[in-house]
């Protein structure tokens, strides 16, 4: 099979190390043969290391849809390239969704054996905090320039906690946009023009309208993909608490109860009267799993994803159009992050691999869609689109670097990143971008009221109660279990992060 390439830029090609370290604790070592397949300086002096016959082997652990079944196939082609280029073999462990907690939380508490590993911000702080990542606020810089430089300052902003990088974040839609999705046919049919609804309240005539026409819910939700867009205009500074939050264009970054804020309030009431005239289904609080097909949903993402993924996930034509503003905070960016262990024998090879991910146009195809030759091939010798022969990759693509340098399919005419890069350009920071709550003094409030909204939290954002009463419920029990002291002291830190921007 014709194996295709990608020539790295020479100033990356000049940066590699030609003598490598060898492995220790974290990651076990190999040695290979380099490959033949060079052409031009900076490909002959990139394979370098290669050639020296010494491999580090990384070991990555991840999430998403569990090992694929063509591993070892898809091993042997992505550590023939990056053996070749760079004396980097790589181990991937795609642990299940289903698993991912449980594992994720054996691998960081004892110290597992990983190089790197996917995180997010729901533990990412109290994971820096416990000593389980490298900081990386030097190396990056001296090691890995090229994918230092790539990613925007900012996101390297909401990566530091206490002023260090702990993580390089995947640079694809990293800010948050939400989109109203609908089946583009059945509104159609209907009489529904989608492009002339961008808020919640004037959606409820046509949701309205398709509910009569099919007699099933049109804005279908589960306890398995709450709408937590609901919120999602006010920072949650990290906390893992909803009930909490700094409203990101809020200039005096005041620390409020975000349910009884007006706007948050208006959407839940908005909520509970969808449910009780069925646009929500009766059994969406408990609802474990939720339905492919949705006439009518709100997911966060961009316009093109329309084609790309939500319509071609439901089997339906679909259109979206945007709901609310673009934010980039903390939240938004930590949503997918890649960690280096602190025991870690390699942090330098392992964001040098991190680096060709981010940048090496072959690499990130590989990682992105599977084997070549299997799961995708290239149309034709320029290699600017992919023909995909199938969906059965498991790895999620989300977790792995950025979208900017994953190949088009050539299944549609335009290209959908350069829409998520403009979304992001044209994004508002959150006032909070870049600060992170240190929850010690309040750390067993701040647990209590984590448990308290969990229990509340499905059947309100499913409109399943009236939230004119289960709201102020609800605040009673996180004030008696110390609310307003985790406010007190989100409130003084924020004013002192304030004070020194």
């Amino acid at each position: 099979m014709k194996r295709f390439t990608k020539i790295l830029s020479a100033g990356l090609a000049a940066s590699l190390t030609l003598v490598l370290a060898s492995c220790g604790s974290s990651a076990s070592s190999a040695t290979t043969t380099a490959g033949s397949n060079t052409s031009g300086s900076a490909e002959a002096s990139s394979s370098a290391a290669g050639s020296a016959g010494e491999v580090t082997t990384l070991k990555w652990v991840t999430v998403g849809s569990g090992q694929p079944t063509n591993y070892d196939a898809w091993a042997e082609q992505v550590n023939a390239y990056l053996g070749e280029k760079a004396g980097i073999n790589v181990d991937v462990e795609v642990v299940s969704w289903g698993d991912w907690d449980n594992r994720r939380n054996v691998i960081v508490n004892t110290g597992g054996d990983f190089d790197i590993l996917f995180t997010n911000g729901g533990t990412f702080n109290n994971d820096v905090q416990t000593g389980a990542f490298t900081d990386i606020t030097d190396l990056v810089q001296s090691q890995t320039p090229e994918l230092y430089q790539m990613i925007p300052e900012e996101y390297w902003e909401a990566c530091q906690i206490d002023g260090k990088i702990y993580a390089v974040p995947t640079y694809k839609d990293s800010s948050q946009s939400e989109f109203i999705v609908w089946d583009e046919q059945l509104a159609k049919d209907n009489g529904i023009d989608p492009s002339q609804y961008t808020e919640l309240d004037q959606l409820t005539e046509p949701l309205t309208t398709l509910l009569n026409a099919t007699g099933e819910a049109s804005f279908p939700l589960s306890a398995s993909s709450l709408p937590d867009y609901l919120t999602f205009m006010y920072d949650q500074m990290n906390t893992g608490l909803s009930a909490i939050g700094v409203r990101y264009d809020d200039q005096d970054a005041e620390v409020v109860s975000v349910y009884e804020q007006q706007d948050v309030m208006d959407s839940l009431k908005l909520m509970h009267q969808w449910f009780e005239t069925g646009i929500i289904n009766a059994d969406a609080a408990t609802k474990t799993e939720g339905d492919d097909y949705k006439a009518v949903s709100i997911a966060q993402g961009w316009a093109g994803a329309a084609q790309t993924t939500w319509g071609p996930g439901m089997g339906v034509d679909a259109v979206a159009y945007q709901w609310g503003p673009t934010i980039v905070s903390n939240d938004t960016v930590r949503g997918s992050l890649n960690c280096i262990s602190a025991n870690s024998a390699n942090p330098d090879k392992a964001l040098e691999l991190l680096q060709y991910v981010n940048t090496d146009t072959y690499v990130r195809d590989l990682f992105y869609y599977g084997v070549q030759g299997d799961n995708w091939d290239y149309t034709d010798d320029t290699q600017t689109k992919v023909h995909k022969n199938n969906s059965d990759w498991t790895m999620a693509g989300y977790t792995q670097g950025t979208f900017f340098n994953v190949t088009q399919t050539d299944d549609v005419d335009f290209n959908q990143w350069d829409e998520v890069k403009e979304l992001n350009e044209q994004a508002t920071p959150s006032v909070l971008l870049g600060f992170t709550f240190d929850a010690s003094n309040v750390s067993d409030q701040l647990a209590n009221c984590i448990s308290i909204v969990t229990r509340y939290k499905s059947e309100l954002l499913t409109g399943t109660v009236d939230p004119e009463t289960e709201v102020p419920a609800l605040m009673d029990e996180l004030r008696a279990a110390g609310f307003d002291d985790i406010v007190t002291e989100a409130q003084t830190q924020v004013d002192a992060f304030m004070a020194g921007k």
